[in-house]
Parts: structure tokens; sequence; C-alpha cells
């Protein structure tokens, strides 16, 4: 029978962690470190990702502004949004809640938010950072899946890890974590060839491909640690639907230890968002250096 890696219990614990370094921080800046969201459209999804940090954030003391601009917002006026906050001494961190409308270029947004603000950890600078090693801000996901992984694993050198998926988003920025700890990475993708067998090696699988039930028990080794980042509604066999990573977590007990889905990397990915606000705000005092150990 594998452990369950609780992703619940170690956000709480690092929401506290993030709390007492928010009452620090509050009296050194004469205020709370501030973080604004900006939503654009009403995409269900969105919505409810969006009330889930806000209310998150303001449970550790943060200031959450929120900015809803409608989904024909032209791109000009919601990169004067992003200026004006850059410029803005009292928010610490920008995050633009995705998907944005098809009309605005999502890239040249998220570009357009310094570095330093940028606490969802997608601007270029923040990408060199992490790929040379150097910090900056770290993606939310992929900081997230190494402290789960870290409460199984205390040396990674030489282990094998196989991470499905190369995304800008959880893919490669996984991968350059686990390269940072020593660990031998190999990065899988939809035209890669023998995946199955290429995760029986693996001592340590991270699962983001967003294909329900992809990998299947007999792929995994014995002893291996999973951390299945996918979510999937899926319909059920009476009729209702549920929530599916992509890990067939029944299959898998065999594992050293596996995230459940739900209740695994999801709330780490809040959780680890309100650290980058901190540290950001850190930041804005010279109290961080821009190098981060995960």
């Amino acid at each position: 029978m594998s452990a369950l890696i609780d992703g619940k219990a170690l956000a709480r614990s690092v929401s506290e962690q993030t709390a007492e370094t928010v009452r620090g921080l509050t009296e050194r800046l004469g205020q709370a470190p501030g973080l604004a969201v900006v939503l654009v459209g009403n995409d269900p999804a969105s919505e409810v990702y969006v009330g889930r940090k806000v209310r998150e954030c303001r449970k550790v003391g943060m200031r959450s502004t929120e900015h809803r601009l409608p989904a024909a917002t032209d791109e000009a006026d919601l990169l004067a949004l992003i200026e004006d906050l850059n410029s803005d001494p009292t928010v610490h961190g920008i995050l633009v809640q995705l998907p944005l409308p098809d009309h605005i270029d999502a890239g040249l947004v998220l570009d357009a938010i310094t570095p330093d603000k940028d606490v969802d950890g997608f601007h270029p600078v923040n990408v060199g950072r992490l790929s040379t090693g150097t910090g900056g801000l770290v993606p939310c996901t992929p900081l997230g899946v190494m402290m789960l992984l870290d409460t199984v694993i205390s040396d990674y050198r030489g282990l094998d890890a196989v991470v499905i998926g190369k995304s800008n988003i959880v893919g490669k920025p996984v991968a350059m974590l686990l390269l940072e700890r020593e660990a031998t990475v190999t990065v899988t993708h939809i035209e890669t060839r023998g995946l199955s067998e290429i995760v029986r090696k693996a001592d340590i699988v991270v699962a983001a491909a967003g294909a329900p039930g992809l990998v299947k028990g007999f792929w995994v080794k014995e002893g291996a640690v999973i951390i299945d980042v996918g979510i999937t509604r899926v319909a059920l066999p009476d009729g209702t639907t549920g929530l599916m990573g992509d890990v067939a977590f029944d299959e898998v007990q065999h594992a050293r230890a596996v995230t459940p889905v739900p209740g695994g990397v999801g709330p780490m990915t809040i959780a680890c968002l309100l650290s980058n606000t901190a540290k950001a705000a850190a930041l804005s005092l010279g109290e961080a250096r821009h190098r981060l150990s995960v």
C-alpha cells in the first residue's frame, strides 16, 4: 500500500509559515503586502480560481485587490493597467488569470509584468533565472511539486525522474528544479515513443499531461514516488462527473508514495502563490535574494 502525500496538510503548513512572514513584512512595510489579481471576462472556472486565491490571500494577512474587466477589453487597455500596477509601490505581486480572451496576446501581457512582481513565475526573466539556477520567482505548481516531493525524498542525487508533459507552466520548470537537485531527468511528451518503458525505470514520476488515467500500474516500478499534477473532469459510470488525475490511482498501490486527485498538487499551487507574493514583498525591501532554495 503506497503512502498518500497530503497536499492539503502541507498547504496549510506553508500558509501558516507565510502568515508569519507576512506579519513581519507588514511591520517593516508599514502595510500588508499587496497582491493584484486581474480577471478579463467571466470564464466560470477562472471566477472560481480567482475567488479562492483572494480568500486565501486574506487569510494570511495580505491585501488583495481585484481588477475585473469585461471580455471585450482592448489589449492596449489591459497593458496600461499592468503598467500602472508595475509602478504602484503598494502592489507587490501581480497575477493575470488565464485564459485571456482570444483577441489578447497572453504572452505579451505576461511579459509586461515586472519580473519581481511576477508571482506566477512566467516572465522570461524568471524562466531564465530558473534555468540558470539563479532562482527568481518560481512557478507556483512546480514549486508545490518539489515541496511535496521533499516530504518523501531527502536526497535526489542520481535518482531517475520522468516528467510527463513539456508545458512551460509545469513540465519544463519541474524538470529544471529536479536537475538543480542532481536528479537525472527525462522529459516526455505526446511524440515520445515507448513511454511506458521509460516510466518503468523512474524513481520519481511527475505526471502533467492532462490525460486522465494515462499512467497505468504496470508502468510504475515498486517504490517509485508519484506526483499527479493532472486534473480532468470525467463522466462516471453512475452518470455523474468526477475529477481524475493522469495516474490510474488504484493501480499504483505498489508505489512508495503518491499524491491524490484532488487534494494533492492543487492546494499547494495556491499556497505557493501566497509564498511567492511574500517573497516579492521582501524583494521590494531588498531583503530577499533572487536565488531560491526549493
